[in-house]
């Protein structure tokens, strides 16, 4: 009985985890072609190759840790701790996807400051 309710552990977490990381990057990526736009001085092939590219590695990233931490153990073998044990999980994996994005938010952020100094620079450096 226990290896059927670790079974149903693993349909409930799964597609969760999945729908979660997809979800996410979905937003995060559709949202971030401004930034990468600003960083490329609007070349938008660089950009969206870019932006492709950090959407690729989060996608591995978080995919790869929600399998990673996939184990699913029952202390009791009753229904409740299952659900205690998924509500964990899943709350972790959903801090953890919440620290990416802002991670990745951080880069966003930092590569348009750059970008704009890098302006400045030139500016600078053309009026002279």
């Amino acid at each position: 009985m226990e290896t059927t309710k670790i079974l149903i552990g693993y349909a409930i977490y799964l597609p969760v985890a999945i729908a979660l990381t997809f979800t996410v990057s979905r937003t995060l990526f559709k949202n971030s072609k401004i930034f990468m736009l600003d960083i490329f001085k609007g070349r938008e092939e660089i950009a969206n190759a870019t932006n492709k590219l950090f959407e690729t590695g989060f996608y591995l990233l978080n995919l790869g840790f929600a399998l990673m931490i996939l184990k699913i153990s029952l202390d009791d073998n009753s229904y409740q701790d299952l659900v205690e044990t998924l509500s964990y999980k899943i709350g972790g994996f959903s801090i953890y996807l919440g620290i990416m994005l802002f991670l990745n938010l951080y880069f966003f952020f930092r590569g348009k400051r750059k970008a704009k100094e890098s302006r400045t620079e030139e500016y600078v450096t053309y009026r002279q």
